[in-house]
C-alpha cells in the first residue's frame, strides 16, 4: 500500500503502465464497491447515479479550464470525437499529428466517402499548419511517447481564423494543469490518468463552434424521465444535449477520483511526475521534458523491463513508461537497474 498526495494506493513495485490504465485509490475502489454491493442487492434505481454523472462532468471541466456548462457525458473519446467528425462539411480538411492516437485521426478518416481529407505532420508542425485547415485534431500529449504539443503557438495560430481545434486530453487532465477554454471542443477520457473505470468520457463544446448535430440523440440528453418517450426530439441546452446515456458504475468511479484528483495542486503533480520521468531521461542521456511519459528504444528493453517486475507497454517499437502520483524514486531505480542489467 503507497500513501500519495494524501491518498491511499493499492499498487505493486514498478508499476508504470497508469497511460495504458490507471490504478484508482482506495477512496475510489470503495465507492464503486458499495455502488455494486447496492446494485448486487437490488437496491439500485437509474436516478441513484445522477448525482455522480453530474459531479462527474462538472470535476472533468474543472480539471481542463472548460464552463462546467459546456461539457457533455459519454463512455469513450472516439464516440465523442464521432460527434464531431460527422458534423464536418463536405470536403473539409482535417490536420492531426503524425502516429496520432486513431481514435482522434479514425473518426476523421472514416468520413473520406464525403470527401473529407486528413493530413498527417509531425507534432512540432502543427501550429504552423494549422490554419491551413478547417479542423486540427490532436492530443494534448501524445500516447506512442508523451510529447506535448505547444498549446499557446497553436491557440496563436488560429486566434481570428476559421480553423476550429479538437484537443485531447487523454493522456493530460489529471497531471497537467490546463486550461483549455479557447478550444472548439475538448475530449477526454477516465481510466488513464484520472484513475476512473473505464467508461468515462466527456467533450466540452465550445459556444462558438458550430453545433454538431446530435447524431447518438438519446432520452438521457433530453434533460429528464420526460423525455423517455415518443416525439418530438427533446434535447437539454448546453453540453448536455449532446450526452451519450452514462455508464453508471463508471460515473460512480470517475466521480470519486475526480473529487480527489481536483483538490490536489496539479502543478505539484506535475512536477512530481515530470521529475520521476527526467531522472530516467538523464540516465538515457535525453533533455528533461514537460512529460510523465518516457518511451524507451532498444529490442530488448521490454524484455529487461519485465524480467524486473516493471509493468510498461510496447508502443511505435519502444517501451512507454508513465509515471504518476502513486510513482516514486523506487520505481526509477528499478527502472534504471533493468536498463544497466
Amino acid at each position: 500500500m503507497r500513501t500519495a498526495f494524501g491518498l491511499r494506493f493499492d499498487v505493486p513495485d514498478g508499476y508504470l503502465n497508469t497511460a495504458s490504465i490507471g490504478v484508482p485509490s482506495t477512496g475510489t475502489v470503495d465507492a464503486v464497491t458499495a455502488a455494486v454491493a447496492t446494485w448486487g442487492a437490488g437496491g439500485a434505481r437509474p436516478t441513484d447515479f445522477d448525482a455522480d454523472t453530474d459531479a462527474g462532468r462538472d470535476l472533468f471541466a474543472r480539471l481542463v479550464g472548460v464552463p462546467a456548462d459546456r461539457v457533455a457525458v459519454g463512455a469513450t473519446v472516439s464516440q465523442l470525437v464521432g460527434i464531431i467528425a460527422a458534423d464536418l462539411p463536405d470536403r473539409a480538411r482535417v490536420l492531426v499529428a503524425e502516429d496520432e492516437f486513431t481514435s482522434v485521426s479514425f473518426p476523421f478518416a472514416a468520413q473520406a466517402d464525403r470527401g473529407v481529407q486528413v493530413d498527417e505532420v509531425p507534432l512540432a508542425a502543427i501550429p504552423d499548419k494549422a490554419a491551413d485547415y478547417d479542423l486540427v485534431a490532436v492530443s494534448v500529449v501524445q500516447s506512442a511517447d508523451g510529447a506535448v504539443v505547444d498549446l499557446d503557438a497553436l491557440r496563436e495560430a488560429v486566434q481570428g481564423r476559421s480553423t476550429r481545434v479538437l484537443l485531447d486530453t487523454t493522456q493530460a487532465a489529471g497531471w497537467l494543469p490546463m486550461r483549455l477554454d479557447w478550444a472548439d471542443h475538448v475530449v477526454g477520457t477516465g481510466y488513464k490518468w484520472l484513475l476512473a473505470p473505464r467508461g468515462s468520457s466527456w467533450l466540452a463544446q465550445h459556444p462558438d463552434a458550430p453545433a454538431p448535430r446530435a447524431s447518438h440523440a438519446n432520452w438521457y440528453a433530453g434533460g429528464g424521465m420526460d423525455s423517455i418517450y415518443g416525439l418530438p426530439l427533446k434535447q437539454a441546452p448546453g453540453g448536455r444535449g449532446l450526452d451519450l446515456s452514462p455508464v453508471w458504475l463508471a460515473q460512480v468511479g470517475a466521480a470519486a477520483s475526480m473529487r480527489e484528483l481536483a483538490a490536489l495542486d496539479l502543478e505539484q503533480v506535475r512536477d512530481h511526475c515530470t521529475g520521476l520521468a527526467n531522472r530516467v531521461r538523464a540516465e538515457l542521456g535525453l533533455a528533461p521534458a514537460g512529460s510523465p511519459i518516457v518511451a524507451v528504444p532498444g529490442d530488448d528493453v521490454a524484455r529487461k523491463l519485465a524480467e524486473a517486475g516493471i509493468a510498461s507497454a510496447a508502443r511505435a517499437g519502444k517501451a512507454r513508461l508513465a509515471f504518476h502520483l502513486y510513482n516514486t524514486d523506487a520505481d526509477v531505480d528499478l527502472v534504471l537497474g533493468a536498463l544497466r542489467g
